[in-house]
This record gives C-alpha cells, structure tokens and sequence, in this order.
C-alpha cells in the first residue's frame, strides 16, 4: 500500500490506477474473486469447480492469473478440464484428483519436512490423490502411503518408521473408518482423518467413517468433512508450515 501510495505522489500513477491496485477483490459478476487472501492467508484463492461452467471457471482462473498467483482448480470433470486445457494449455490436469493446476515459477523453498498422505484402500485413491496434488501444489512435499488399511495392518506397519518422520499425517479411509485411529497411536504428529464415501449401505455415504474418526480414542486426530481431500490438505500444508519455521 506504501508503494502504492508513493508512486501515486510521484505522478507515476493515477489514482483510478491506484485504487484498482487497492482492491481487495475483483467484481466479476457472478463471482468476485479475493484478490487479497495470499496476503491474509498465504495462499491464494482455490477454484471449486463443480456446478461452475466451463466459461466462468476460465474466467476466473484468468483473473487471479493476471496477479501471478498459482491457480487451483478441485472438482473439476476430465470434460470440462480438457476444454479449459484448449484455452490454457500451460495449465497441469489430474484425472484422479480431478485438480486442474497452474503454478508461477517462483522458486520453492527446499525443505526435508514432508506430510505423509495415507489411504485404507484403492477405492480412497480419488480422495487422497486430491489431498496430495493440493498439498504439493500448495508447497508442501508429499509422500504417499497407499492401500494399507487395517484389513492388512501389516501392510500399514512395513512403513510405520517412515511416517513417524512426517511433520503431519493427511489419513484418508472409507468403511468403517479405522485407519486414522491407528496411525494416530503410532505417530507423535498431529493427523487429518478423512471420511470417504466409500462403503456398503450400513456406510451412509461415509457417515460410518466419519463417526467413527470423530469417536477415535487416539489422541491428536482432527477431523474434516466427508471425501474433503483438499480440506484435510489445507490443514496438514499449514500445520507442516508451522514445522519448517521451527526447524
């Protein structure tokens, strides 16, 4: 604002150029988009693209562009990610995730800190490959620990040494949900447990799995909401933020 300011007294620029700089968001008419949340937040504004169409996602995804921001699309179908790649080819797409990325070349901090994303099974993978690419995306490194629920704990054990380095631990499980409270009685960490909707009808859509996560008996579990990979990943990229400060 300083900068800003200083320059509108020197003559190089106008004050209506001034007060778009000023702005702390963009009127797009059917959106207005946050231009100040880096600032607030660290991270810019993320793109939830389901129910968007394919021309306001563009849209928007141009306007925070134009500030240098990284852009982040979840939710996004392979059909409309493909028409989106037509207009914007540099952008990166992940089917799996169904995230849609574009980040600036700004150079990122090398750290040996990393979050240990966790699924029970492969029936998971969309949500914890949405909790991955969002936390890499994000700045944070990223190991994977996948298919190792507790109907084979030994498969979870192998790794146990592993994942007790993670700064945090993003757990994602559908059924009945039990793998975060395992992890959580063997890690010194805090953990994210995700629900999915993965499950037979006595699973409610996840329900099951989510009760179950927010019953655990292990201490240091948090819990977001149903199949929310990205909420799960926002949190961990935060609190693995935290640990790299304090390193």
């Amino acid at each position: 604002m300083e900068n800003i300011l200083k320059l509108v007294q020197a003559g190089a620029l106008s004050i209506e150029e001034a007060k778009k700089a000023l702005a702390t968001y963009e009127d797009l008419g059917f959106a207005k988009v946050d231009h100040h949340r880096q600032k607030r937040q660290g991270f810019p504004e993320i793109i939830y693209g389901e129910g968007k169409s394919v021309e306001q996602i563009i849209t928007i995804l141009e306007a925070i562009k134009a500030k240098q921001n990284d852009v982040l699309i979840t939710r996004i179908s392979d059909e409309k990610a493909s028409k989106v790649l037509e207009v914007h080819p540099e952008f990166t797409y992940h089917p799996v995730a169904e995230i849609l990325y574009w980040k600036s070349e700004g150079k990122q901090e090398k750290s040996e800190s990393f979050i240990a994303v966790l699924c029970a099974g492969t029936s998971d993978l969309r949500v914890a490959e949405e909790a991955a690419i969002t936390a890499e995306v994000l700045g944070s490194n990223v190991k994977r620990f996948y298919d190792v629920g507790v109907a084979g704990i030994h498969r979870l054990l192998d790794h146990a040494e592993e994942i007790q380095k993670a700064s945090v631990s993003v757990v994602v499980a559908g059924m009945e949900g039990a793998l975060p409270s395992v992890v959580g009685g063997l890690v010194s960490h805090p953990v994210i447990a995700v629900p999915t909707s993965v499950g037979y009808g006595a699973n409610f859509h996840g329900l099951s799995a989510l009760l179950t996560m927010l019953n655990s008996c292990a201490s240091g579990i948090s819990v977001v909401n149903i199949d929310n990979g990205f909420g799960g990943a926002y949190s961990a990229v935060l609190i693995d933020q935290l640990a790299r400060k304090n390193k």
